[in-house]
């Protein structure tokens, strides 16, 4: 989710997260349209395609697609990245940040048949407008025989380490512990600047205006949030990615840009985990005109292909 909605609303998340709608049992995912867009390959600092992106994403073992939550194109563009996929008869597998690790026996229910989808949504808490901007990624992975992973941490564990610091995780139960990643880091590095930046431009929750002190404690802990979501999403890649028997192909992930933004976040978790491995970084970058668009500056360093497309 975007940042400051990830900073702000992970206390409230835990408890008042509203239901997706649930689909009509059996109903298809729309069929794909054509959504305006420009690819921008910062490797060779050059224009390229979609489709010779897509190309590319299949020879890698990891992409880390970052989205921009709100726009209805972003999510019609990262749909198509898995039916380009699937065209090329890739076998790949899906991971989400939308679904979190304690789900994933219905989502694997679902995906062999065993649960209906009115149970599957019923039940593994997606995101408001599920129905809209991730069913066709379920689907997808789905109609394929896709593995799907329900990467990340459950939301009552970030909102509580939001609240009370890392000691948080302490409180656990062994059960609850397991859903978390075992290795947690969180240094004081450019991605918490970056991160504290983005508090700072927005009011603290509650009322008045913190000391200084308050204030970069409150920043602290909900980046620890940050990290733990970080952490997690990028274990489940990499025990995805080693698990015996796993058919070879890209494992796609989707999330919140920010937290792969610049290879810090899930992908520098990822790669501390999977050294040597092949991972790609493409980022969602809505713009109200694509003829406008020169990449330059921090863009080029953002990811390794910037998709942009036009804001609804």
């Amino acid at each position: 989710m975007a940042l400051v909605l990830l900073a702000f609303a992970v206390l409230a998340a835990a408890d008042a997260q509203q239901p997706a709608a649930v689909p009509s049992a059996g109903e298809a995912p729309r069929a794909a349209v054509y959504v305006p867009e420009r690819v921008y390959s910062t490797g060779v600092q050059s224009f390229s395609d979609f489709e010779a992106m897509l190309a590319a994403l299949t020879e890698v073992d990891v992409v880390l697609v970052g989205e921009q939550h709100g726009d209805p194109n972003t999510h019609a563009l990262e749909a198509a990245i898995l039916q380009g996929l699937a065209r090329r008869g890739v076998a790949a597998t899906l991971s989400l940040e939308m679904f979190e690790r304690d789900v994933q026996p219905l989502v694997n229910g679902y995906l062999n048949g065993s649960l209906s989808e009115d149970e599957f949504v019923t039940g593994s808490r997606p995101w408001p407008r599920y129905a809209s901007d991730y069913r066709p990624l379920v689907e997808t992975a789905r109609a394929n025989g896709w593995p799907l992973i329900a990467s990340n941490v459950p939301r009552a564990y970030a909102s509580a380490v939001a609240k009370g610091g890392l000691g948080a995780l302490d409180t656990l139960s062994p059960a609850e512990r397991a859903h978390v990643a075992r290795e947690v880091d969180c240094p004081f590095d450019a991605y918490f600047e970056r991160f504290a930046e983005s508090m700072n431009r927005h009011p603290m929750p509650g009322a008045g205006e913190p000391s200084e002190e308050a204030r970069r404690a409150t920043t602290e802990r909900y980046y620890f949030a940050q990290c733990v979501k970080d952490e997690t999403m990028a274990e489940s890649i990499a025990r995805e990615a080693a698990r015996e028997g796993r058919t070879p192909g890209p494992i796609v992930h989707y999330t919140g840009a920010f937290h792969s933004d610049f290879g810090a976040g899930t992908a520098e978790r990822v790669r501390r985990r999977l050294p040597g491995r092949r991972i790609v970084i493409l980022t969602m970058r809505p713009v109200d005109d694509l003829d406008a668009v020169a990449p330059a500056g921090e863009d080029l360093k953002r990811a390794d292909y910037l998709v942009y497309t036009i804001k609804p």
